[in-house]
């Protein structure tokens, strides 16, 4: 049964403390069904250029608003958001193809991140050293101590519209930065709505700004001097080239994976096969790390399969507003189009096909595949897409090497019951993160999130994004 959705009201841009809605403007339409969910207009570079100019002025407010102030905009922002929660999961599932059940979960997340954005503006803590090491530092002792680092800019992607915005806007808020945000062109709305509610919260004028923009347009927001700091989430190639043009300033980049999973024989293979089905086909795949490779000791790989297969085939593809949709659309027909067209190339090049692998419109099976090489692009490229590929091994060092053998390295997930391989697991995977006993694509916000190698540089997760969004400063004192 389908839920009714809130009609959603068409949005200018915030540009300093007002909503502007003089530019291009643009239909935002469902990727499932191509409906209308709204407008929005974009702005142009010299909005761009404003807002900059505005986030600037407005750190000089910011930078020195008390740790209260910050946590009251904070808890003031969740509670709003806490109110409205039905409404901005509806616009989610609208505007993002997100299955409600999913975009509910993923607004509850959304207040998680926020609660602790506000415990952690309370608890930005520095150091006390003593510096008597030698005769001529007799007296002597220092003070370190954070301070925000300024504007910073920020561009989030299509497929966690609200949580991964806040990921960027709350530890600003928390540490007294400023903030341009370019959110994603596909589903903006849920953008501009919490931006709304930041303003509302009485942070200050300039202090936020959130526009929709061309590419073009955003440039400044990479290369502009005035910003302090860029973070971006989004595809390794784009990121790695906006790395490239950001010049001085410092640069967090969450970007892409193809993530794996080890499966050992001691492993509870129910759970196991239950939750890479979750982490692998929930929200269409469309996840950094959603489950892609699955590498099974060869003594449990048919049984493992098998119960993989099943999982596979329960997931109900749909409409995302259907209370019990599992998988809904991809952002655009043409990434569903593009997924089945390497499950047909690495199936005409010996892979097998154990479910899946159709799509209809922009809706795509869950699809498991095996007989399948390292090369093939379903296994070295990001598919981005609810495909699996599962493969056997018969050594443990084995599975860890064919998990490093990859570009990506963001996060790894090991099912065993052996403490020692857990460990081993630890210290030889290249990822930024390992989950024991379960998959990769979890994730609690407080945690530090992030990858290596093509992954990404930087970390998020409130407590780490606020370190890359402050600077450390001594203050030497001789009392003699």
């Amino acid at each position: 049964m389908s839920t009714t959705l809130t009609p959603v009201k068409s949005f200018g841009f915030l540009l300093d403390g007002h909503w502007i809605s003089n530019g291009q403007i643009t239909e935002i339409r469902a990727p499932y069904d191509g409906e209308v969910v709204g407008t929005v207009a974009h702005g142009t570079r010299q909005h761009t250029e404003a807002a900059i100019a505005a986030a600037v002025k407005a750190f000089e407010t910011t930078r020195r608003l008390p740790a209260y102030e910050r946590q009251r905009v904070l808890l003031h922002v969740g509670e709003a958001l806490r109110n409205r929660r039905e409404e901005f999961a509806q616009v989610m599932a609208r505007e993002a193809g997100k299955p409600i059940k999913a975009a509910r979960t993923e607004v509850e997340r959304a207040l998680l991140t926020l609660r602790i954005a506000a415990e952690e503006s309370t608890r930005i803590v520095g150091d006390v050293l003593p510096l008597d090491l030698a005769p001529s530092a007799t007296g002597r002792w220092a003070i370190l101590r954070r301070f925000p680092l300024g504007a910073i800019s920020a561009i989030t992607p299509f497929n966690f519209p609200l949580n991964l915005v806040v990921h960027k806007i709350a530890p600003a808020i928390a540490c007294g930065c400023t903030m341009v945000l370019k959110p994603a062109p596909q589903d903006p709305l849920s953008a501009l709505m919490f931006a709304e509610l930041v303003q509302q919260a009485g942070w200050p004028d300039g202090a936020l700004n959130v526009l929709p923009l061309s590419n073009d347009d955003a440039s400044p927001l990479v290369t502009d001097d005035r910003i302090k700091l860029f973070t971006f989430t989004g595809s390794g190639a784009a990121g790695w080239e906006l790395k490239r043009r950001a010049g001085k300033k410092r640069v967090v980049l969450e970007l892409g994976g193809n993530a794996g999973v080890i499966v050992h024989s001691d492993a509870d293979l129910a759970t196991a096969a239950e939750r890479c089905a979750a982490g692998g086909f929930g929200y269409a795949g469309q996840s950094c790390i959603s489950v892609q490779r699955i590498f099974v000791e060869r003594s449990v790989f048919d049984k493992f399969t098998d119960l993989l297969v099943g999982a596979a085939k329960k997931q109900k593809v749909g409409d995302p507003l259907d209370e019990s949709t599992d998988v809904g659309p991809m952002i655009r027909e043409s990434d569903a189009v593009r997924a089945t067209q390497w499950v047909d190339e690495a199936v005409k090049s010996g892979a097998k096909l154990l479910c899946g692998g159709q799509r209809r419109g922009s809706l795509m099976d869950p699809t498991v595949l095996t007989n399948t090489q390292p090369n093939m692009r379903v296994n070295c490229d990001e598919i981005f897409a609810p495909v699996i590929t599962v493969e056997r091994y018969d050594d443990f060092n084995d599975a860890l090497r064919r998990v490093n053998d990859t570009n990506y390295g963001l996060q790894a997930g090991l099912f065993t019951r052996d403490a020692r391989l857990i460990f081993r697991a630890y210290e030889e995977l290249q990822v930024g993160g390992l989950i024991a006993g379960d998959i990769p694509s979890w994730r609690m916000d407080n945690m530090p999130y992030g990858g290596v190698k093509d992954s990404g540089s930087g970390r998020e997760g409130l407590k780490y994004a606020i370190e890359e969004m402050t600077e450390r400063k001594l203050l030497v004192m001789n009392v003699q």
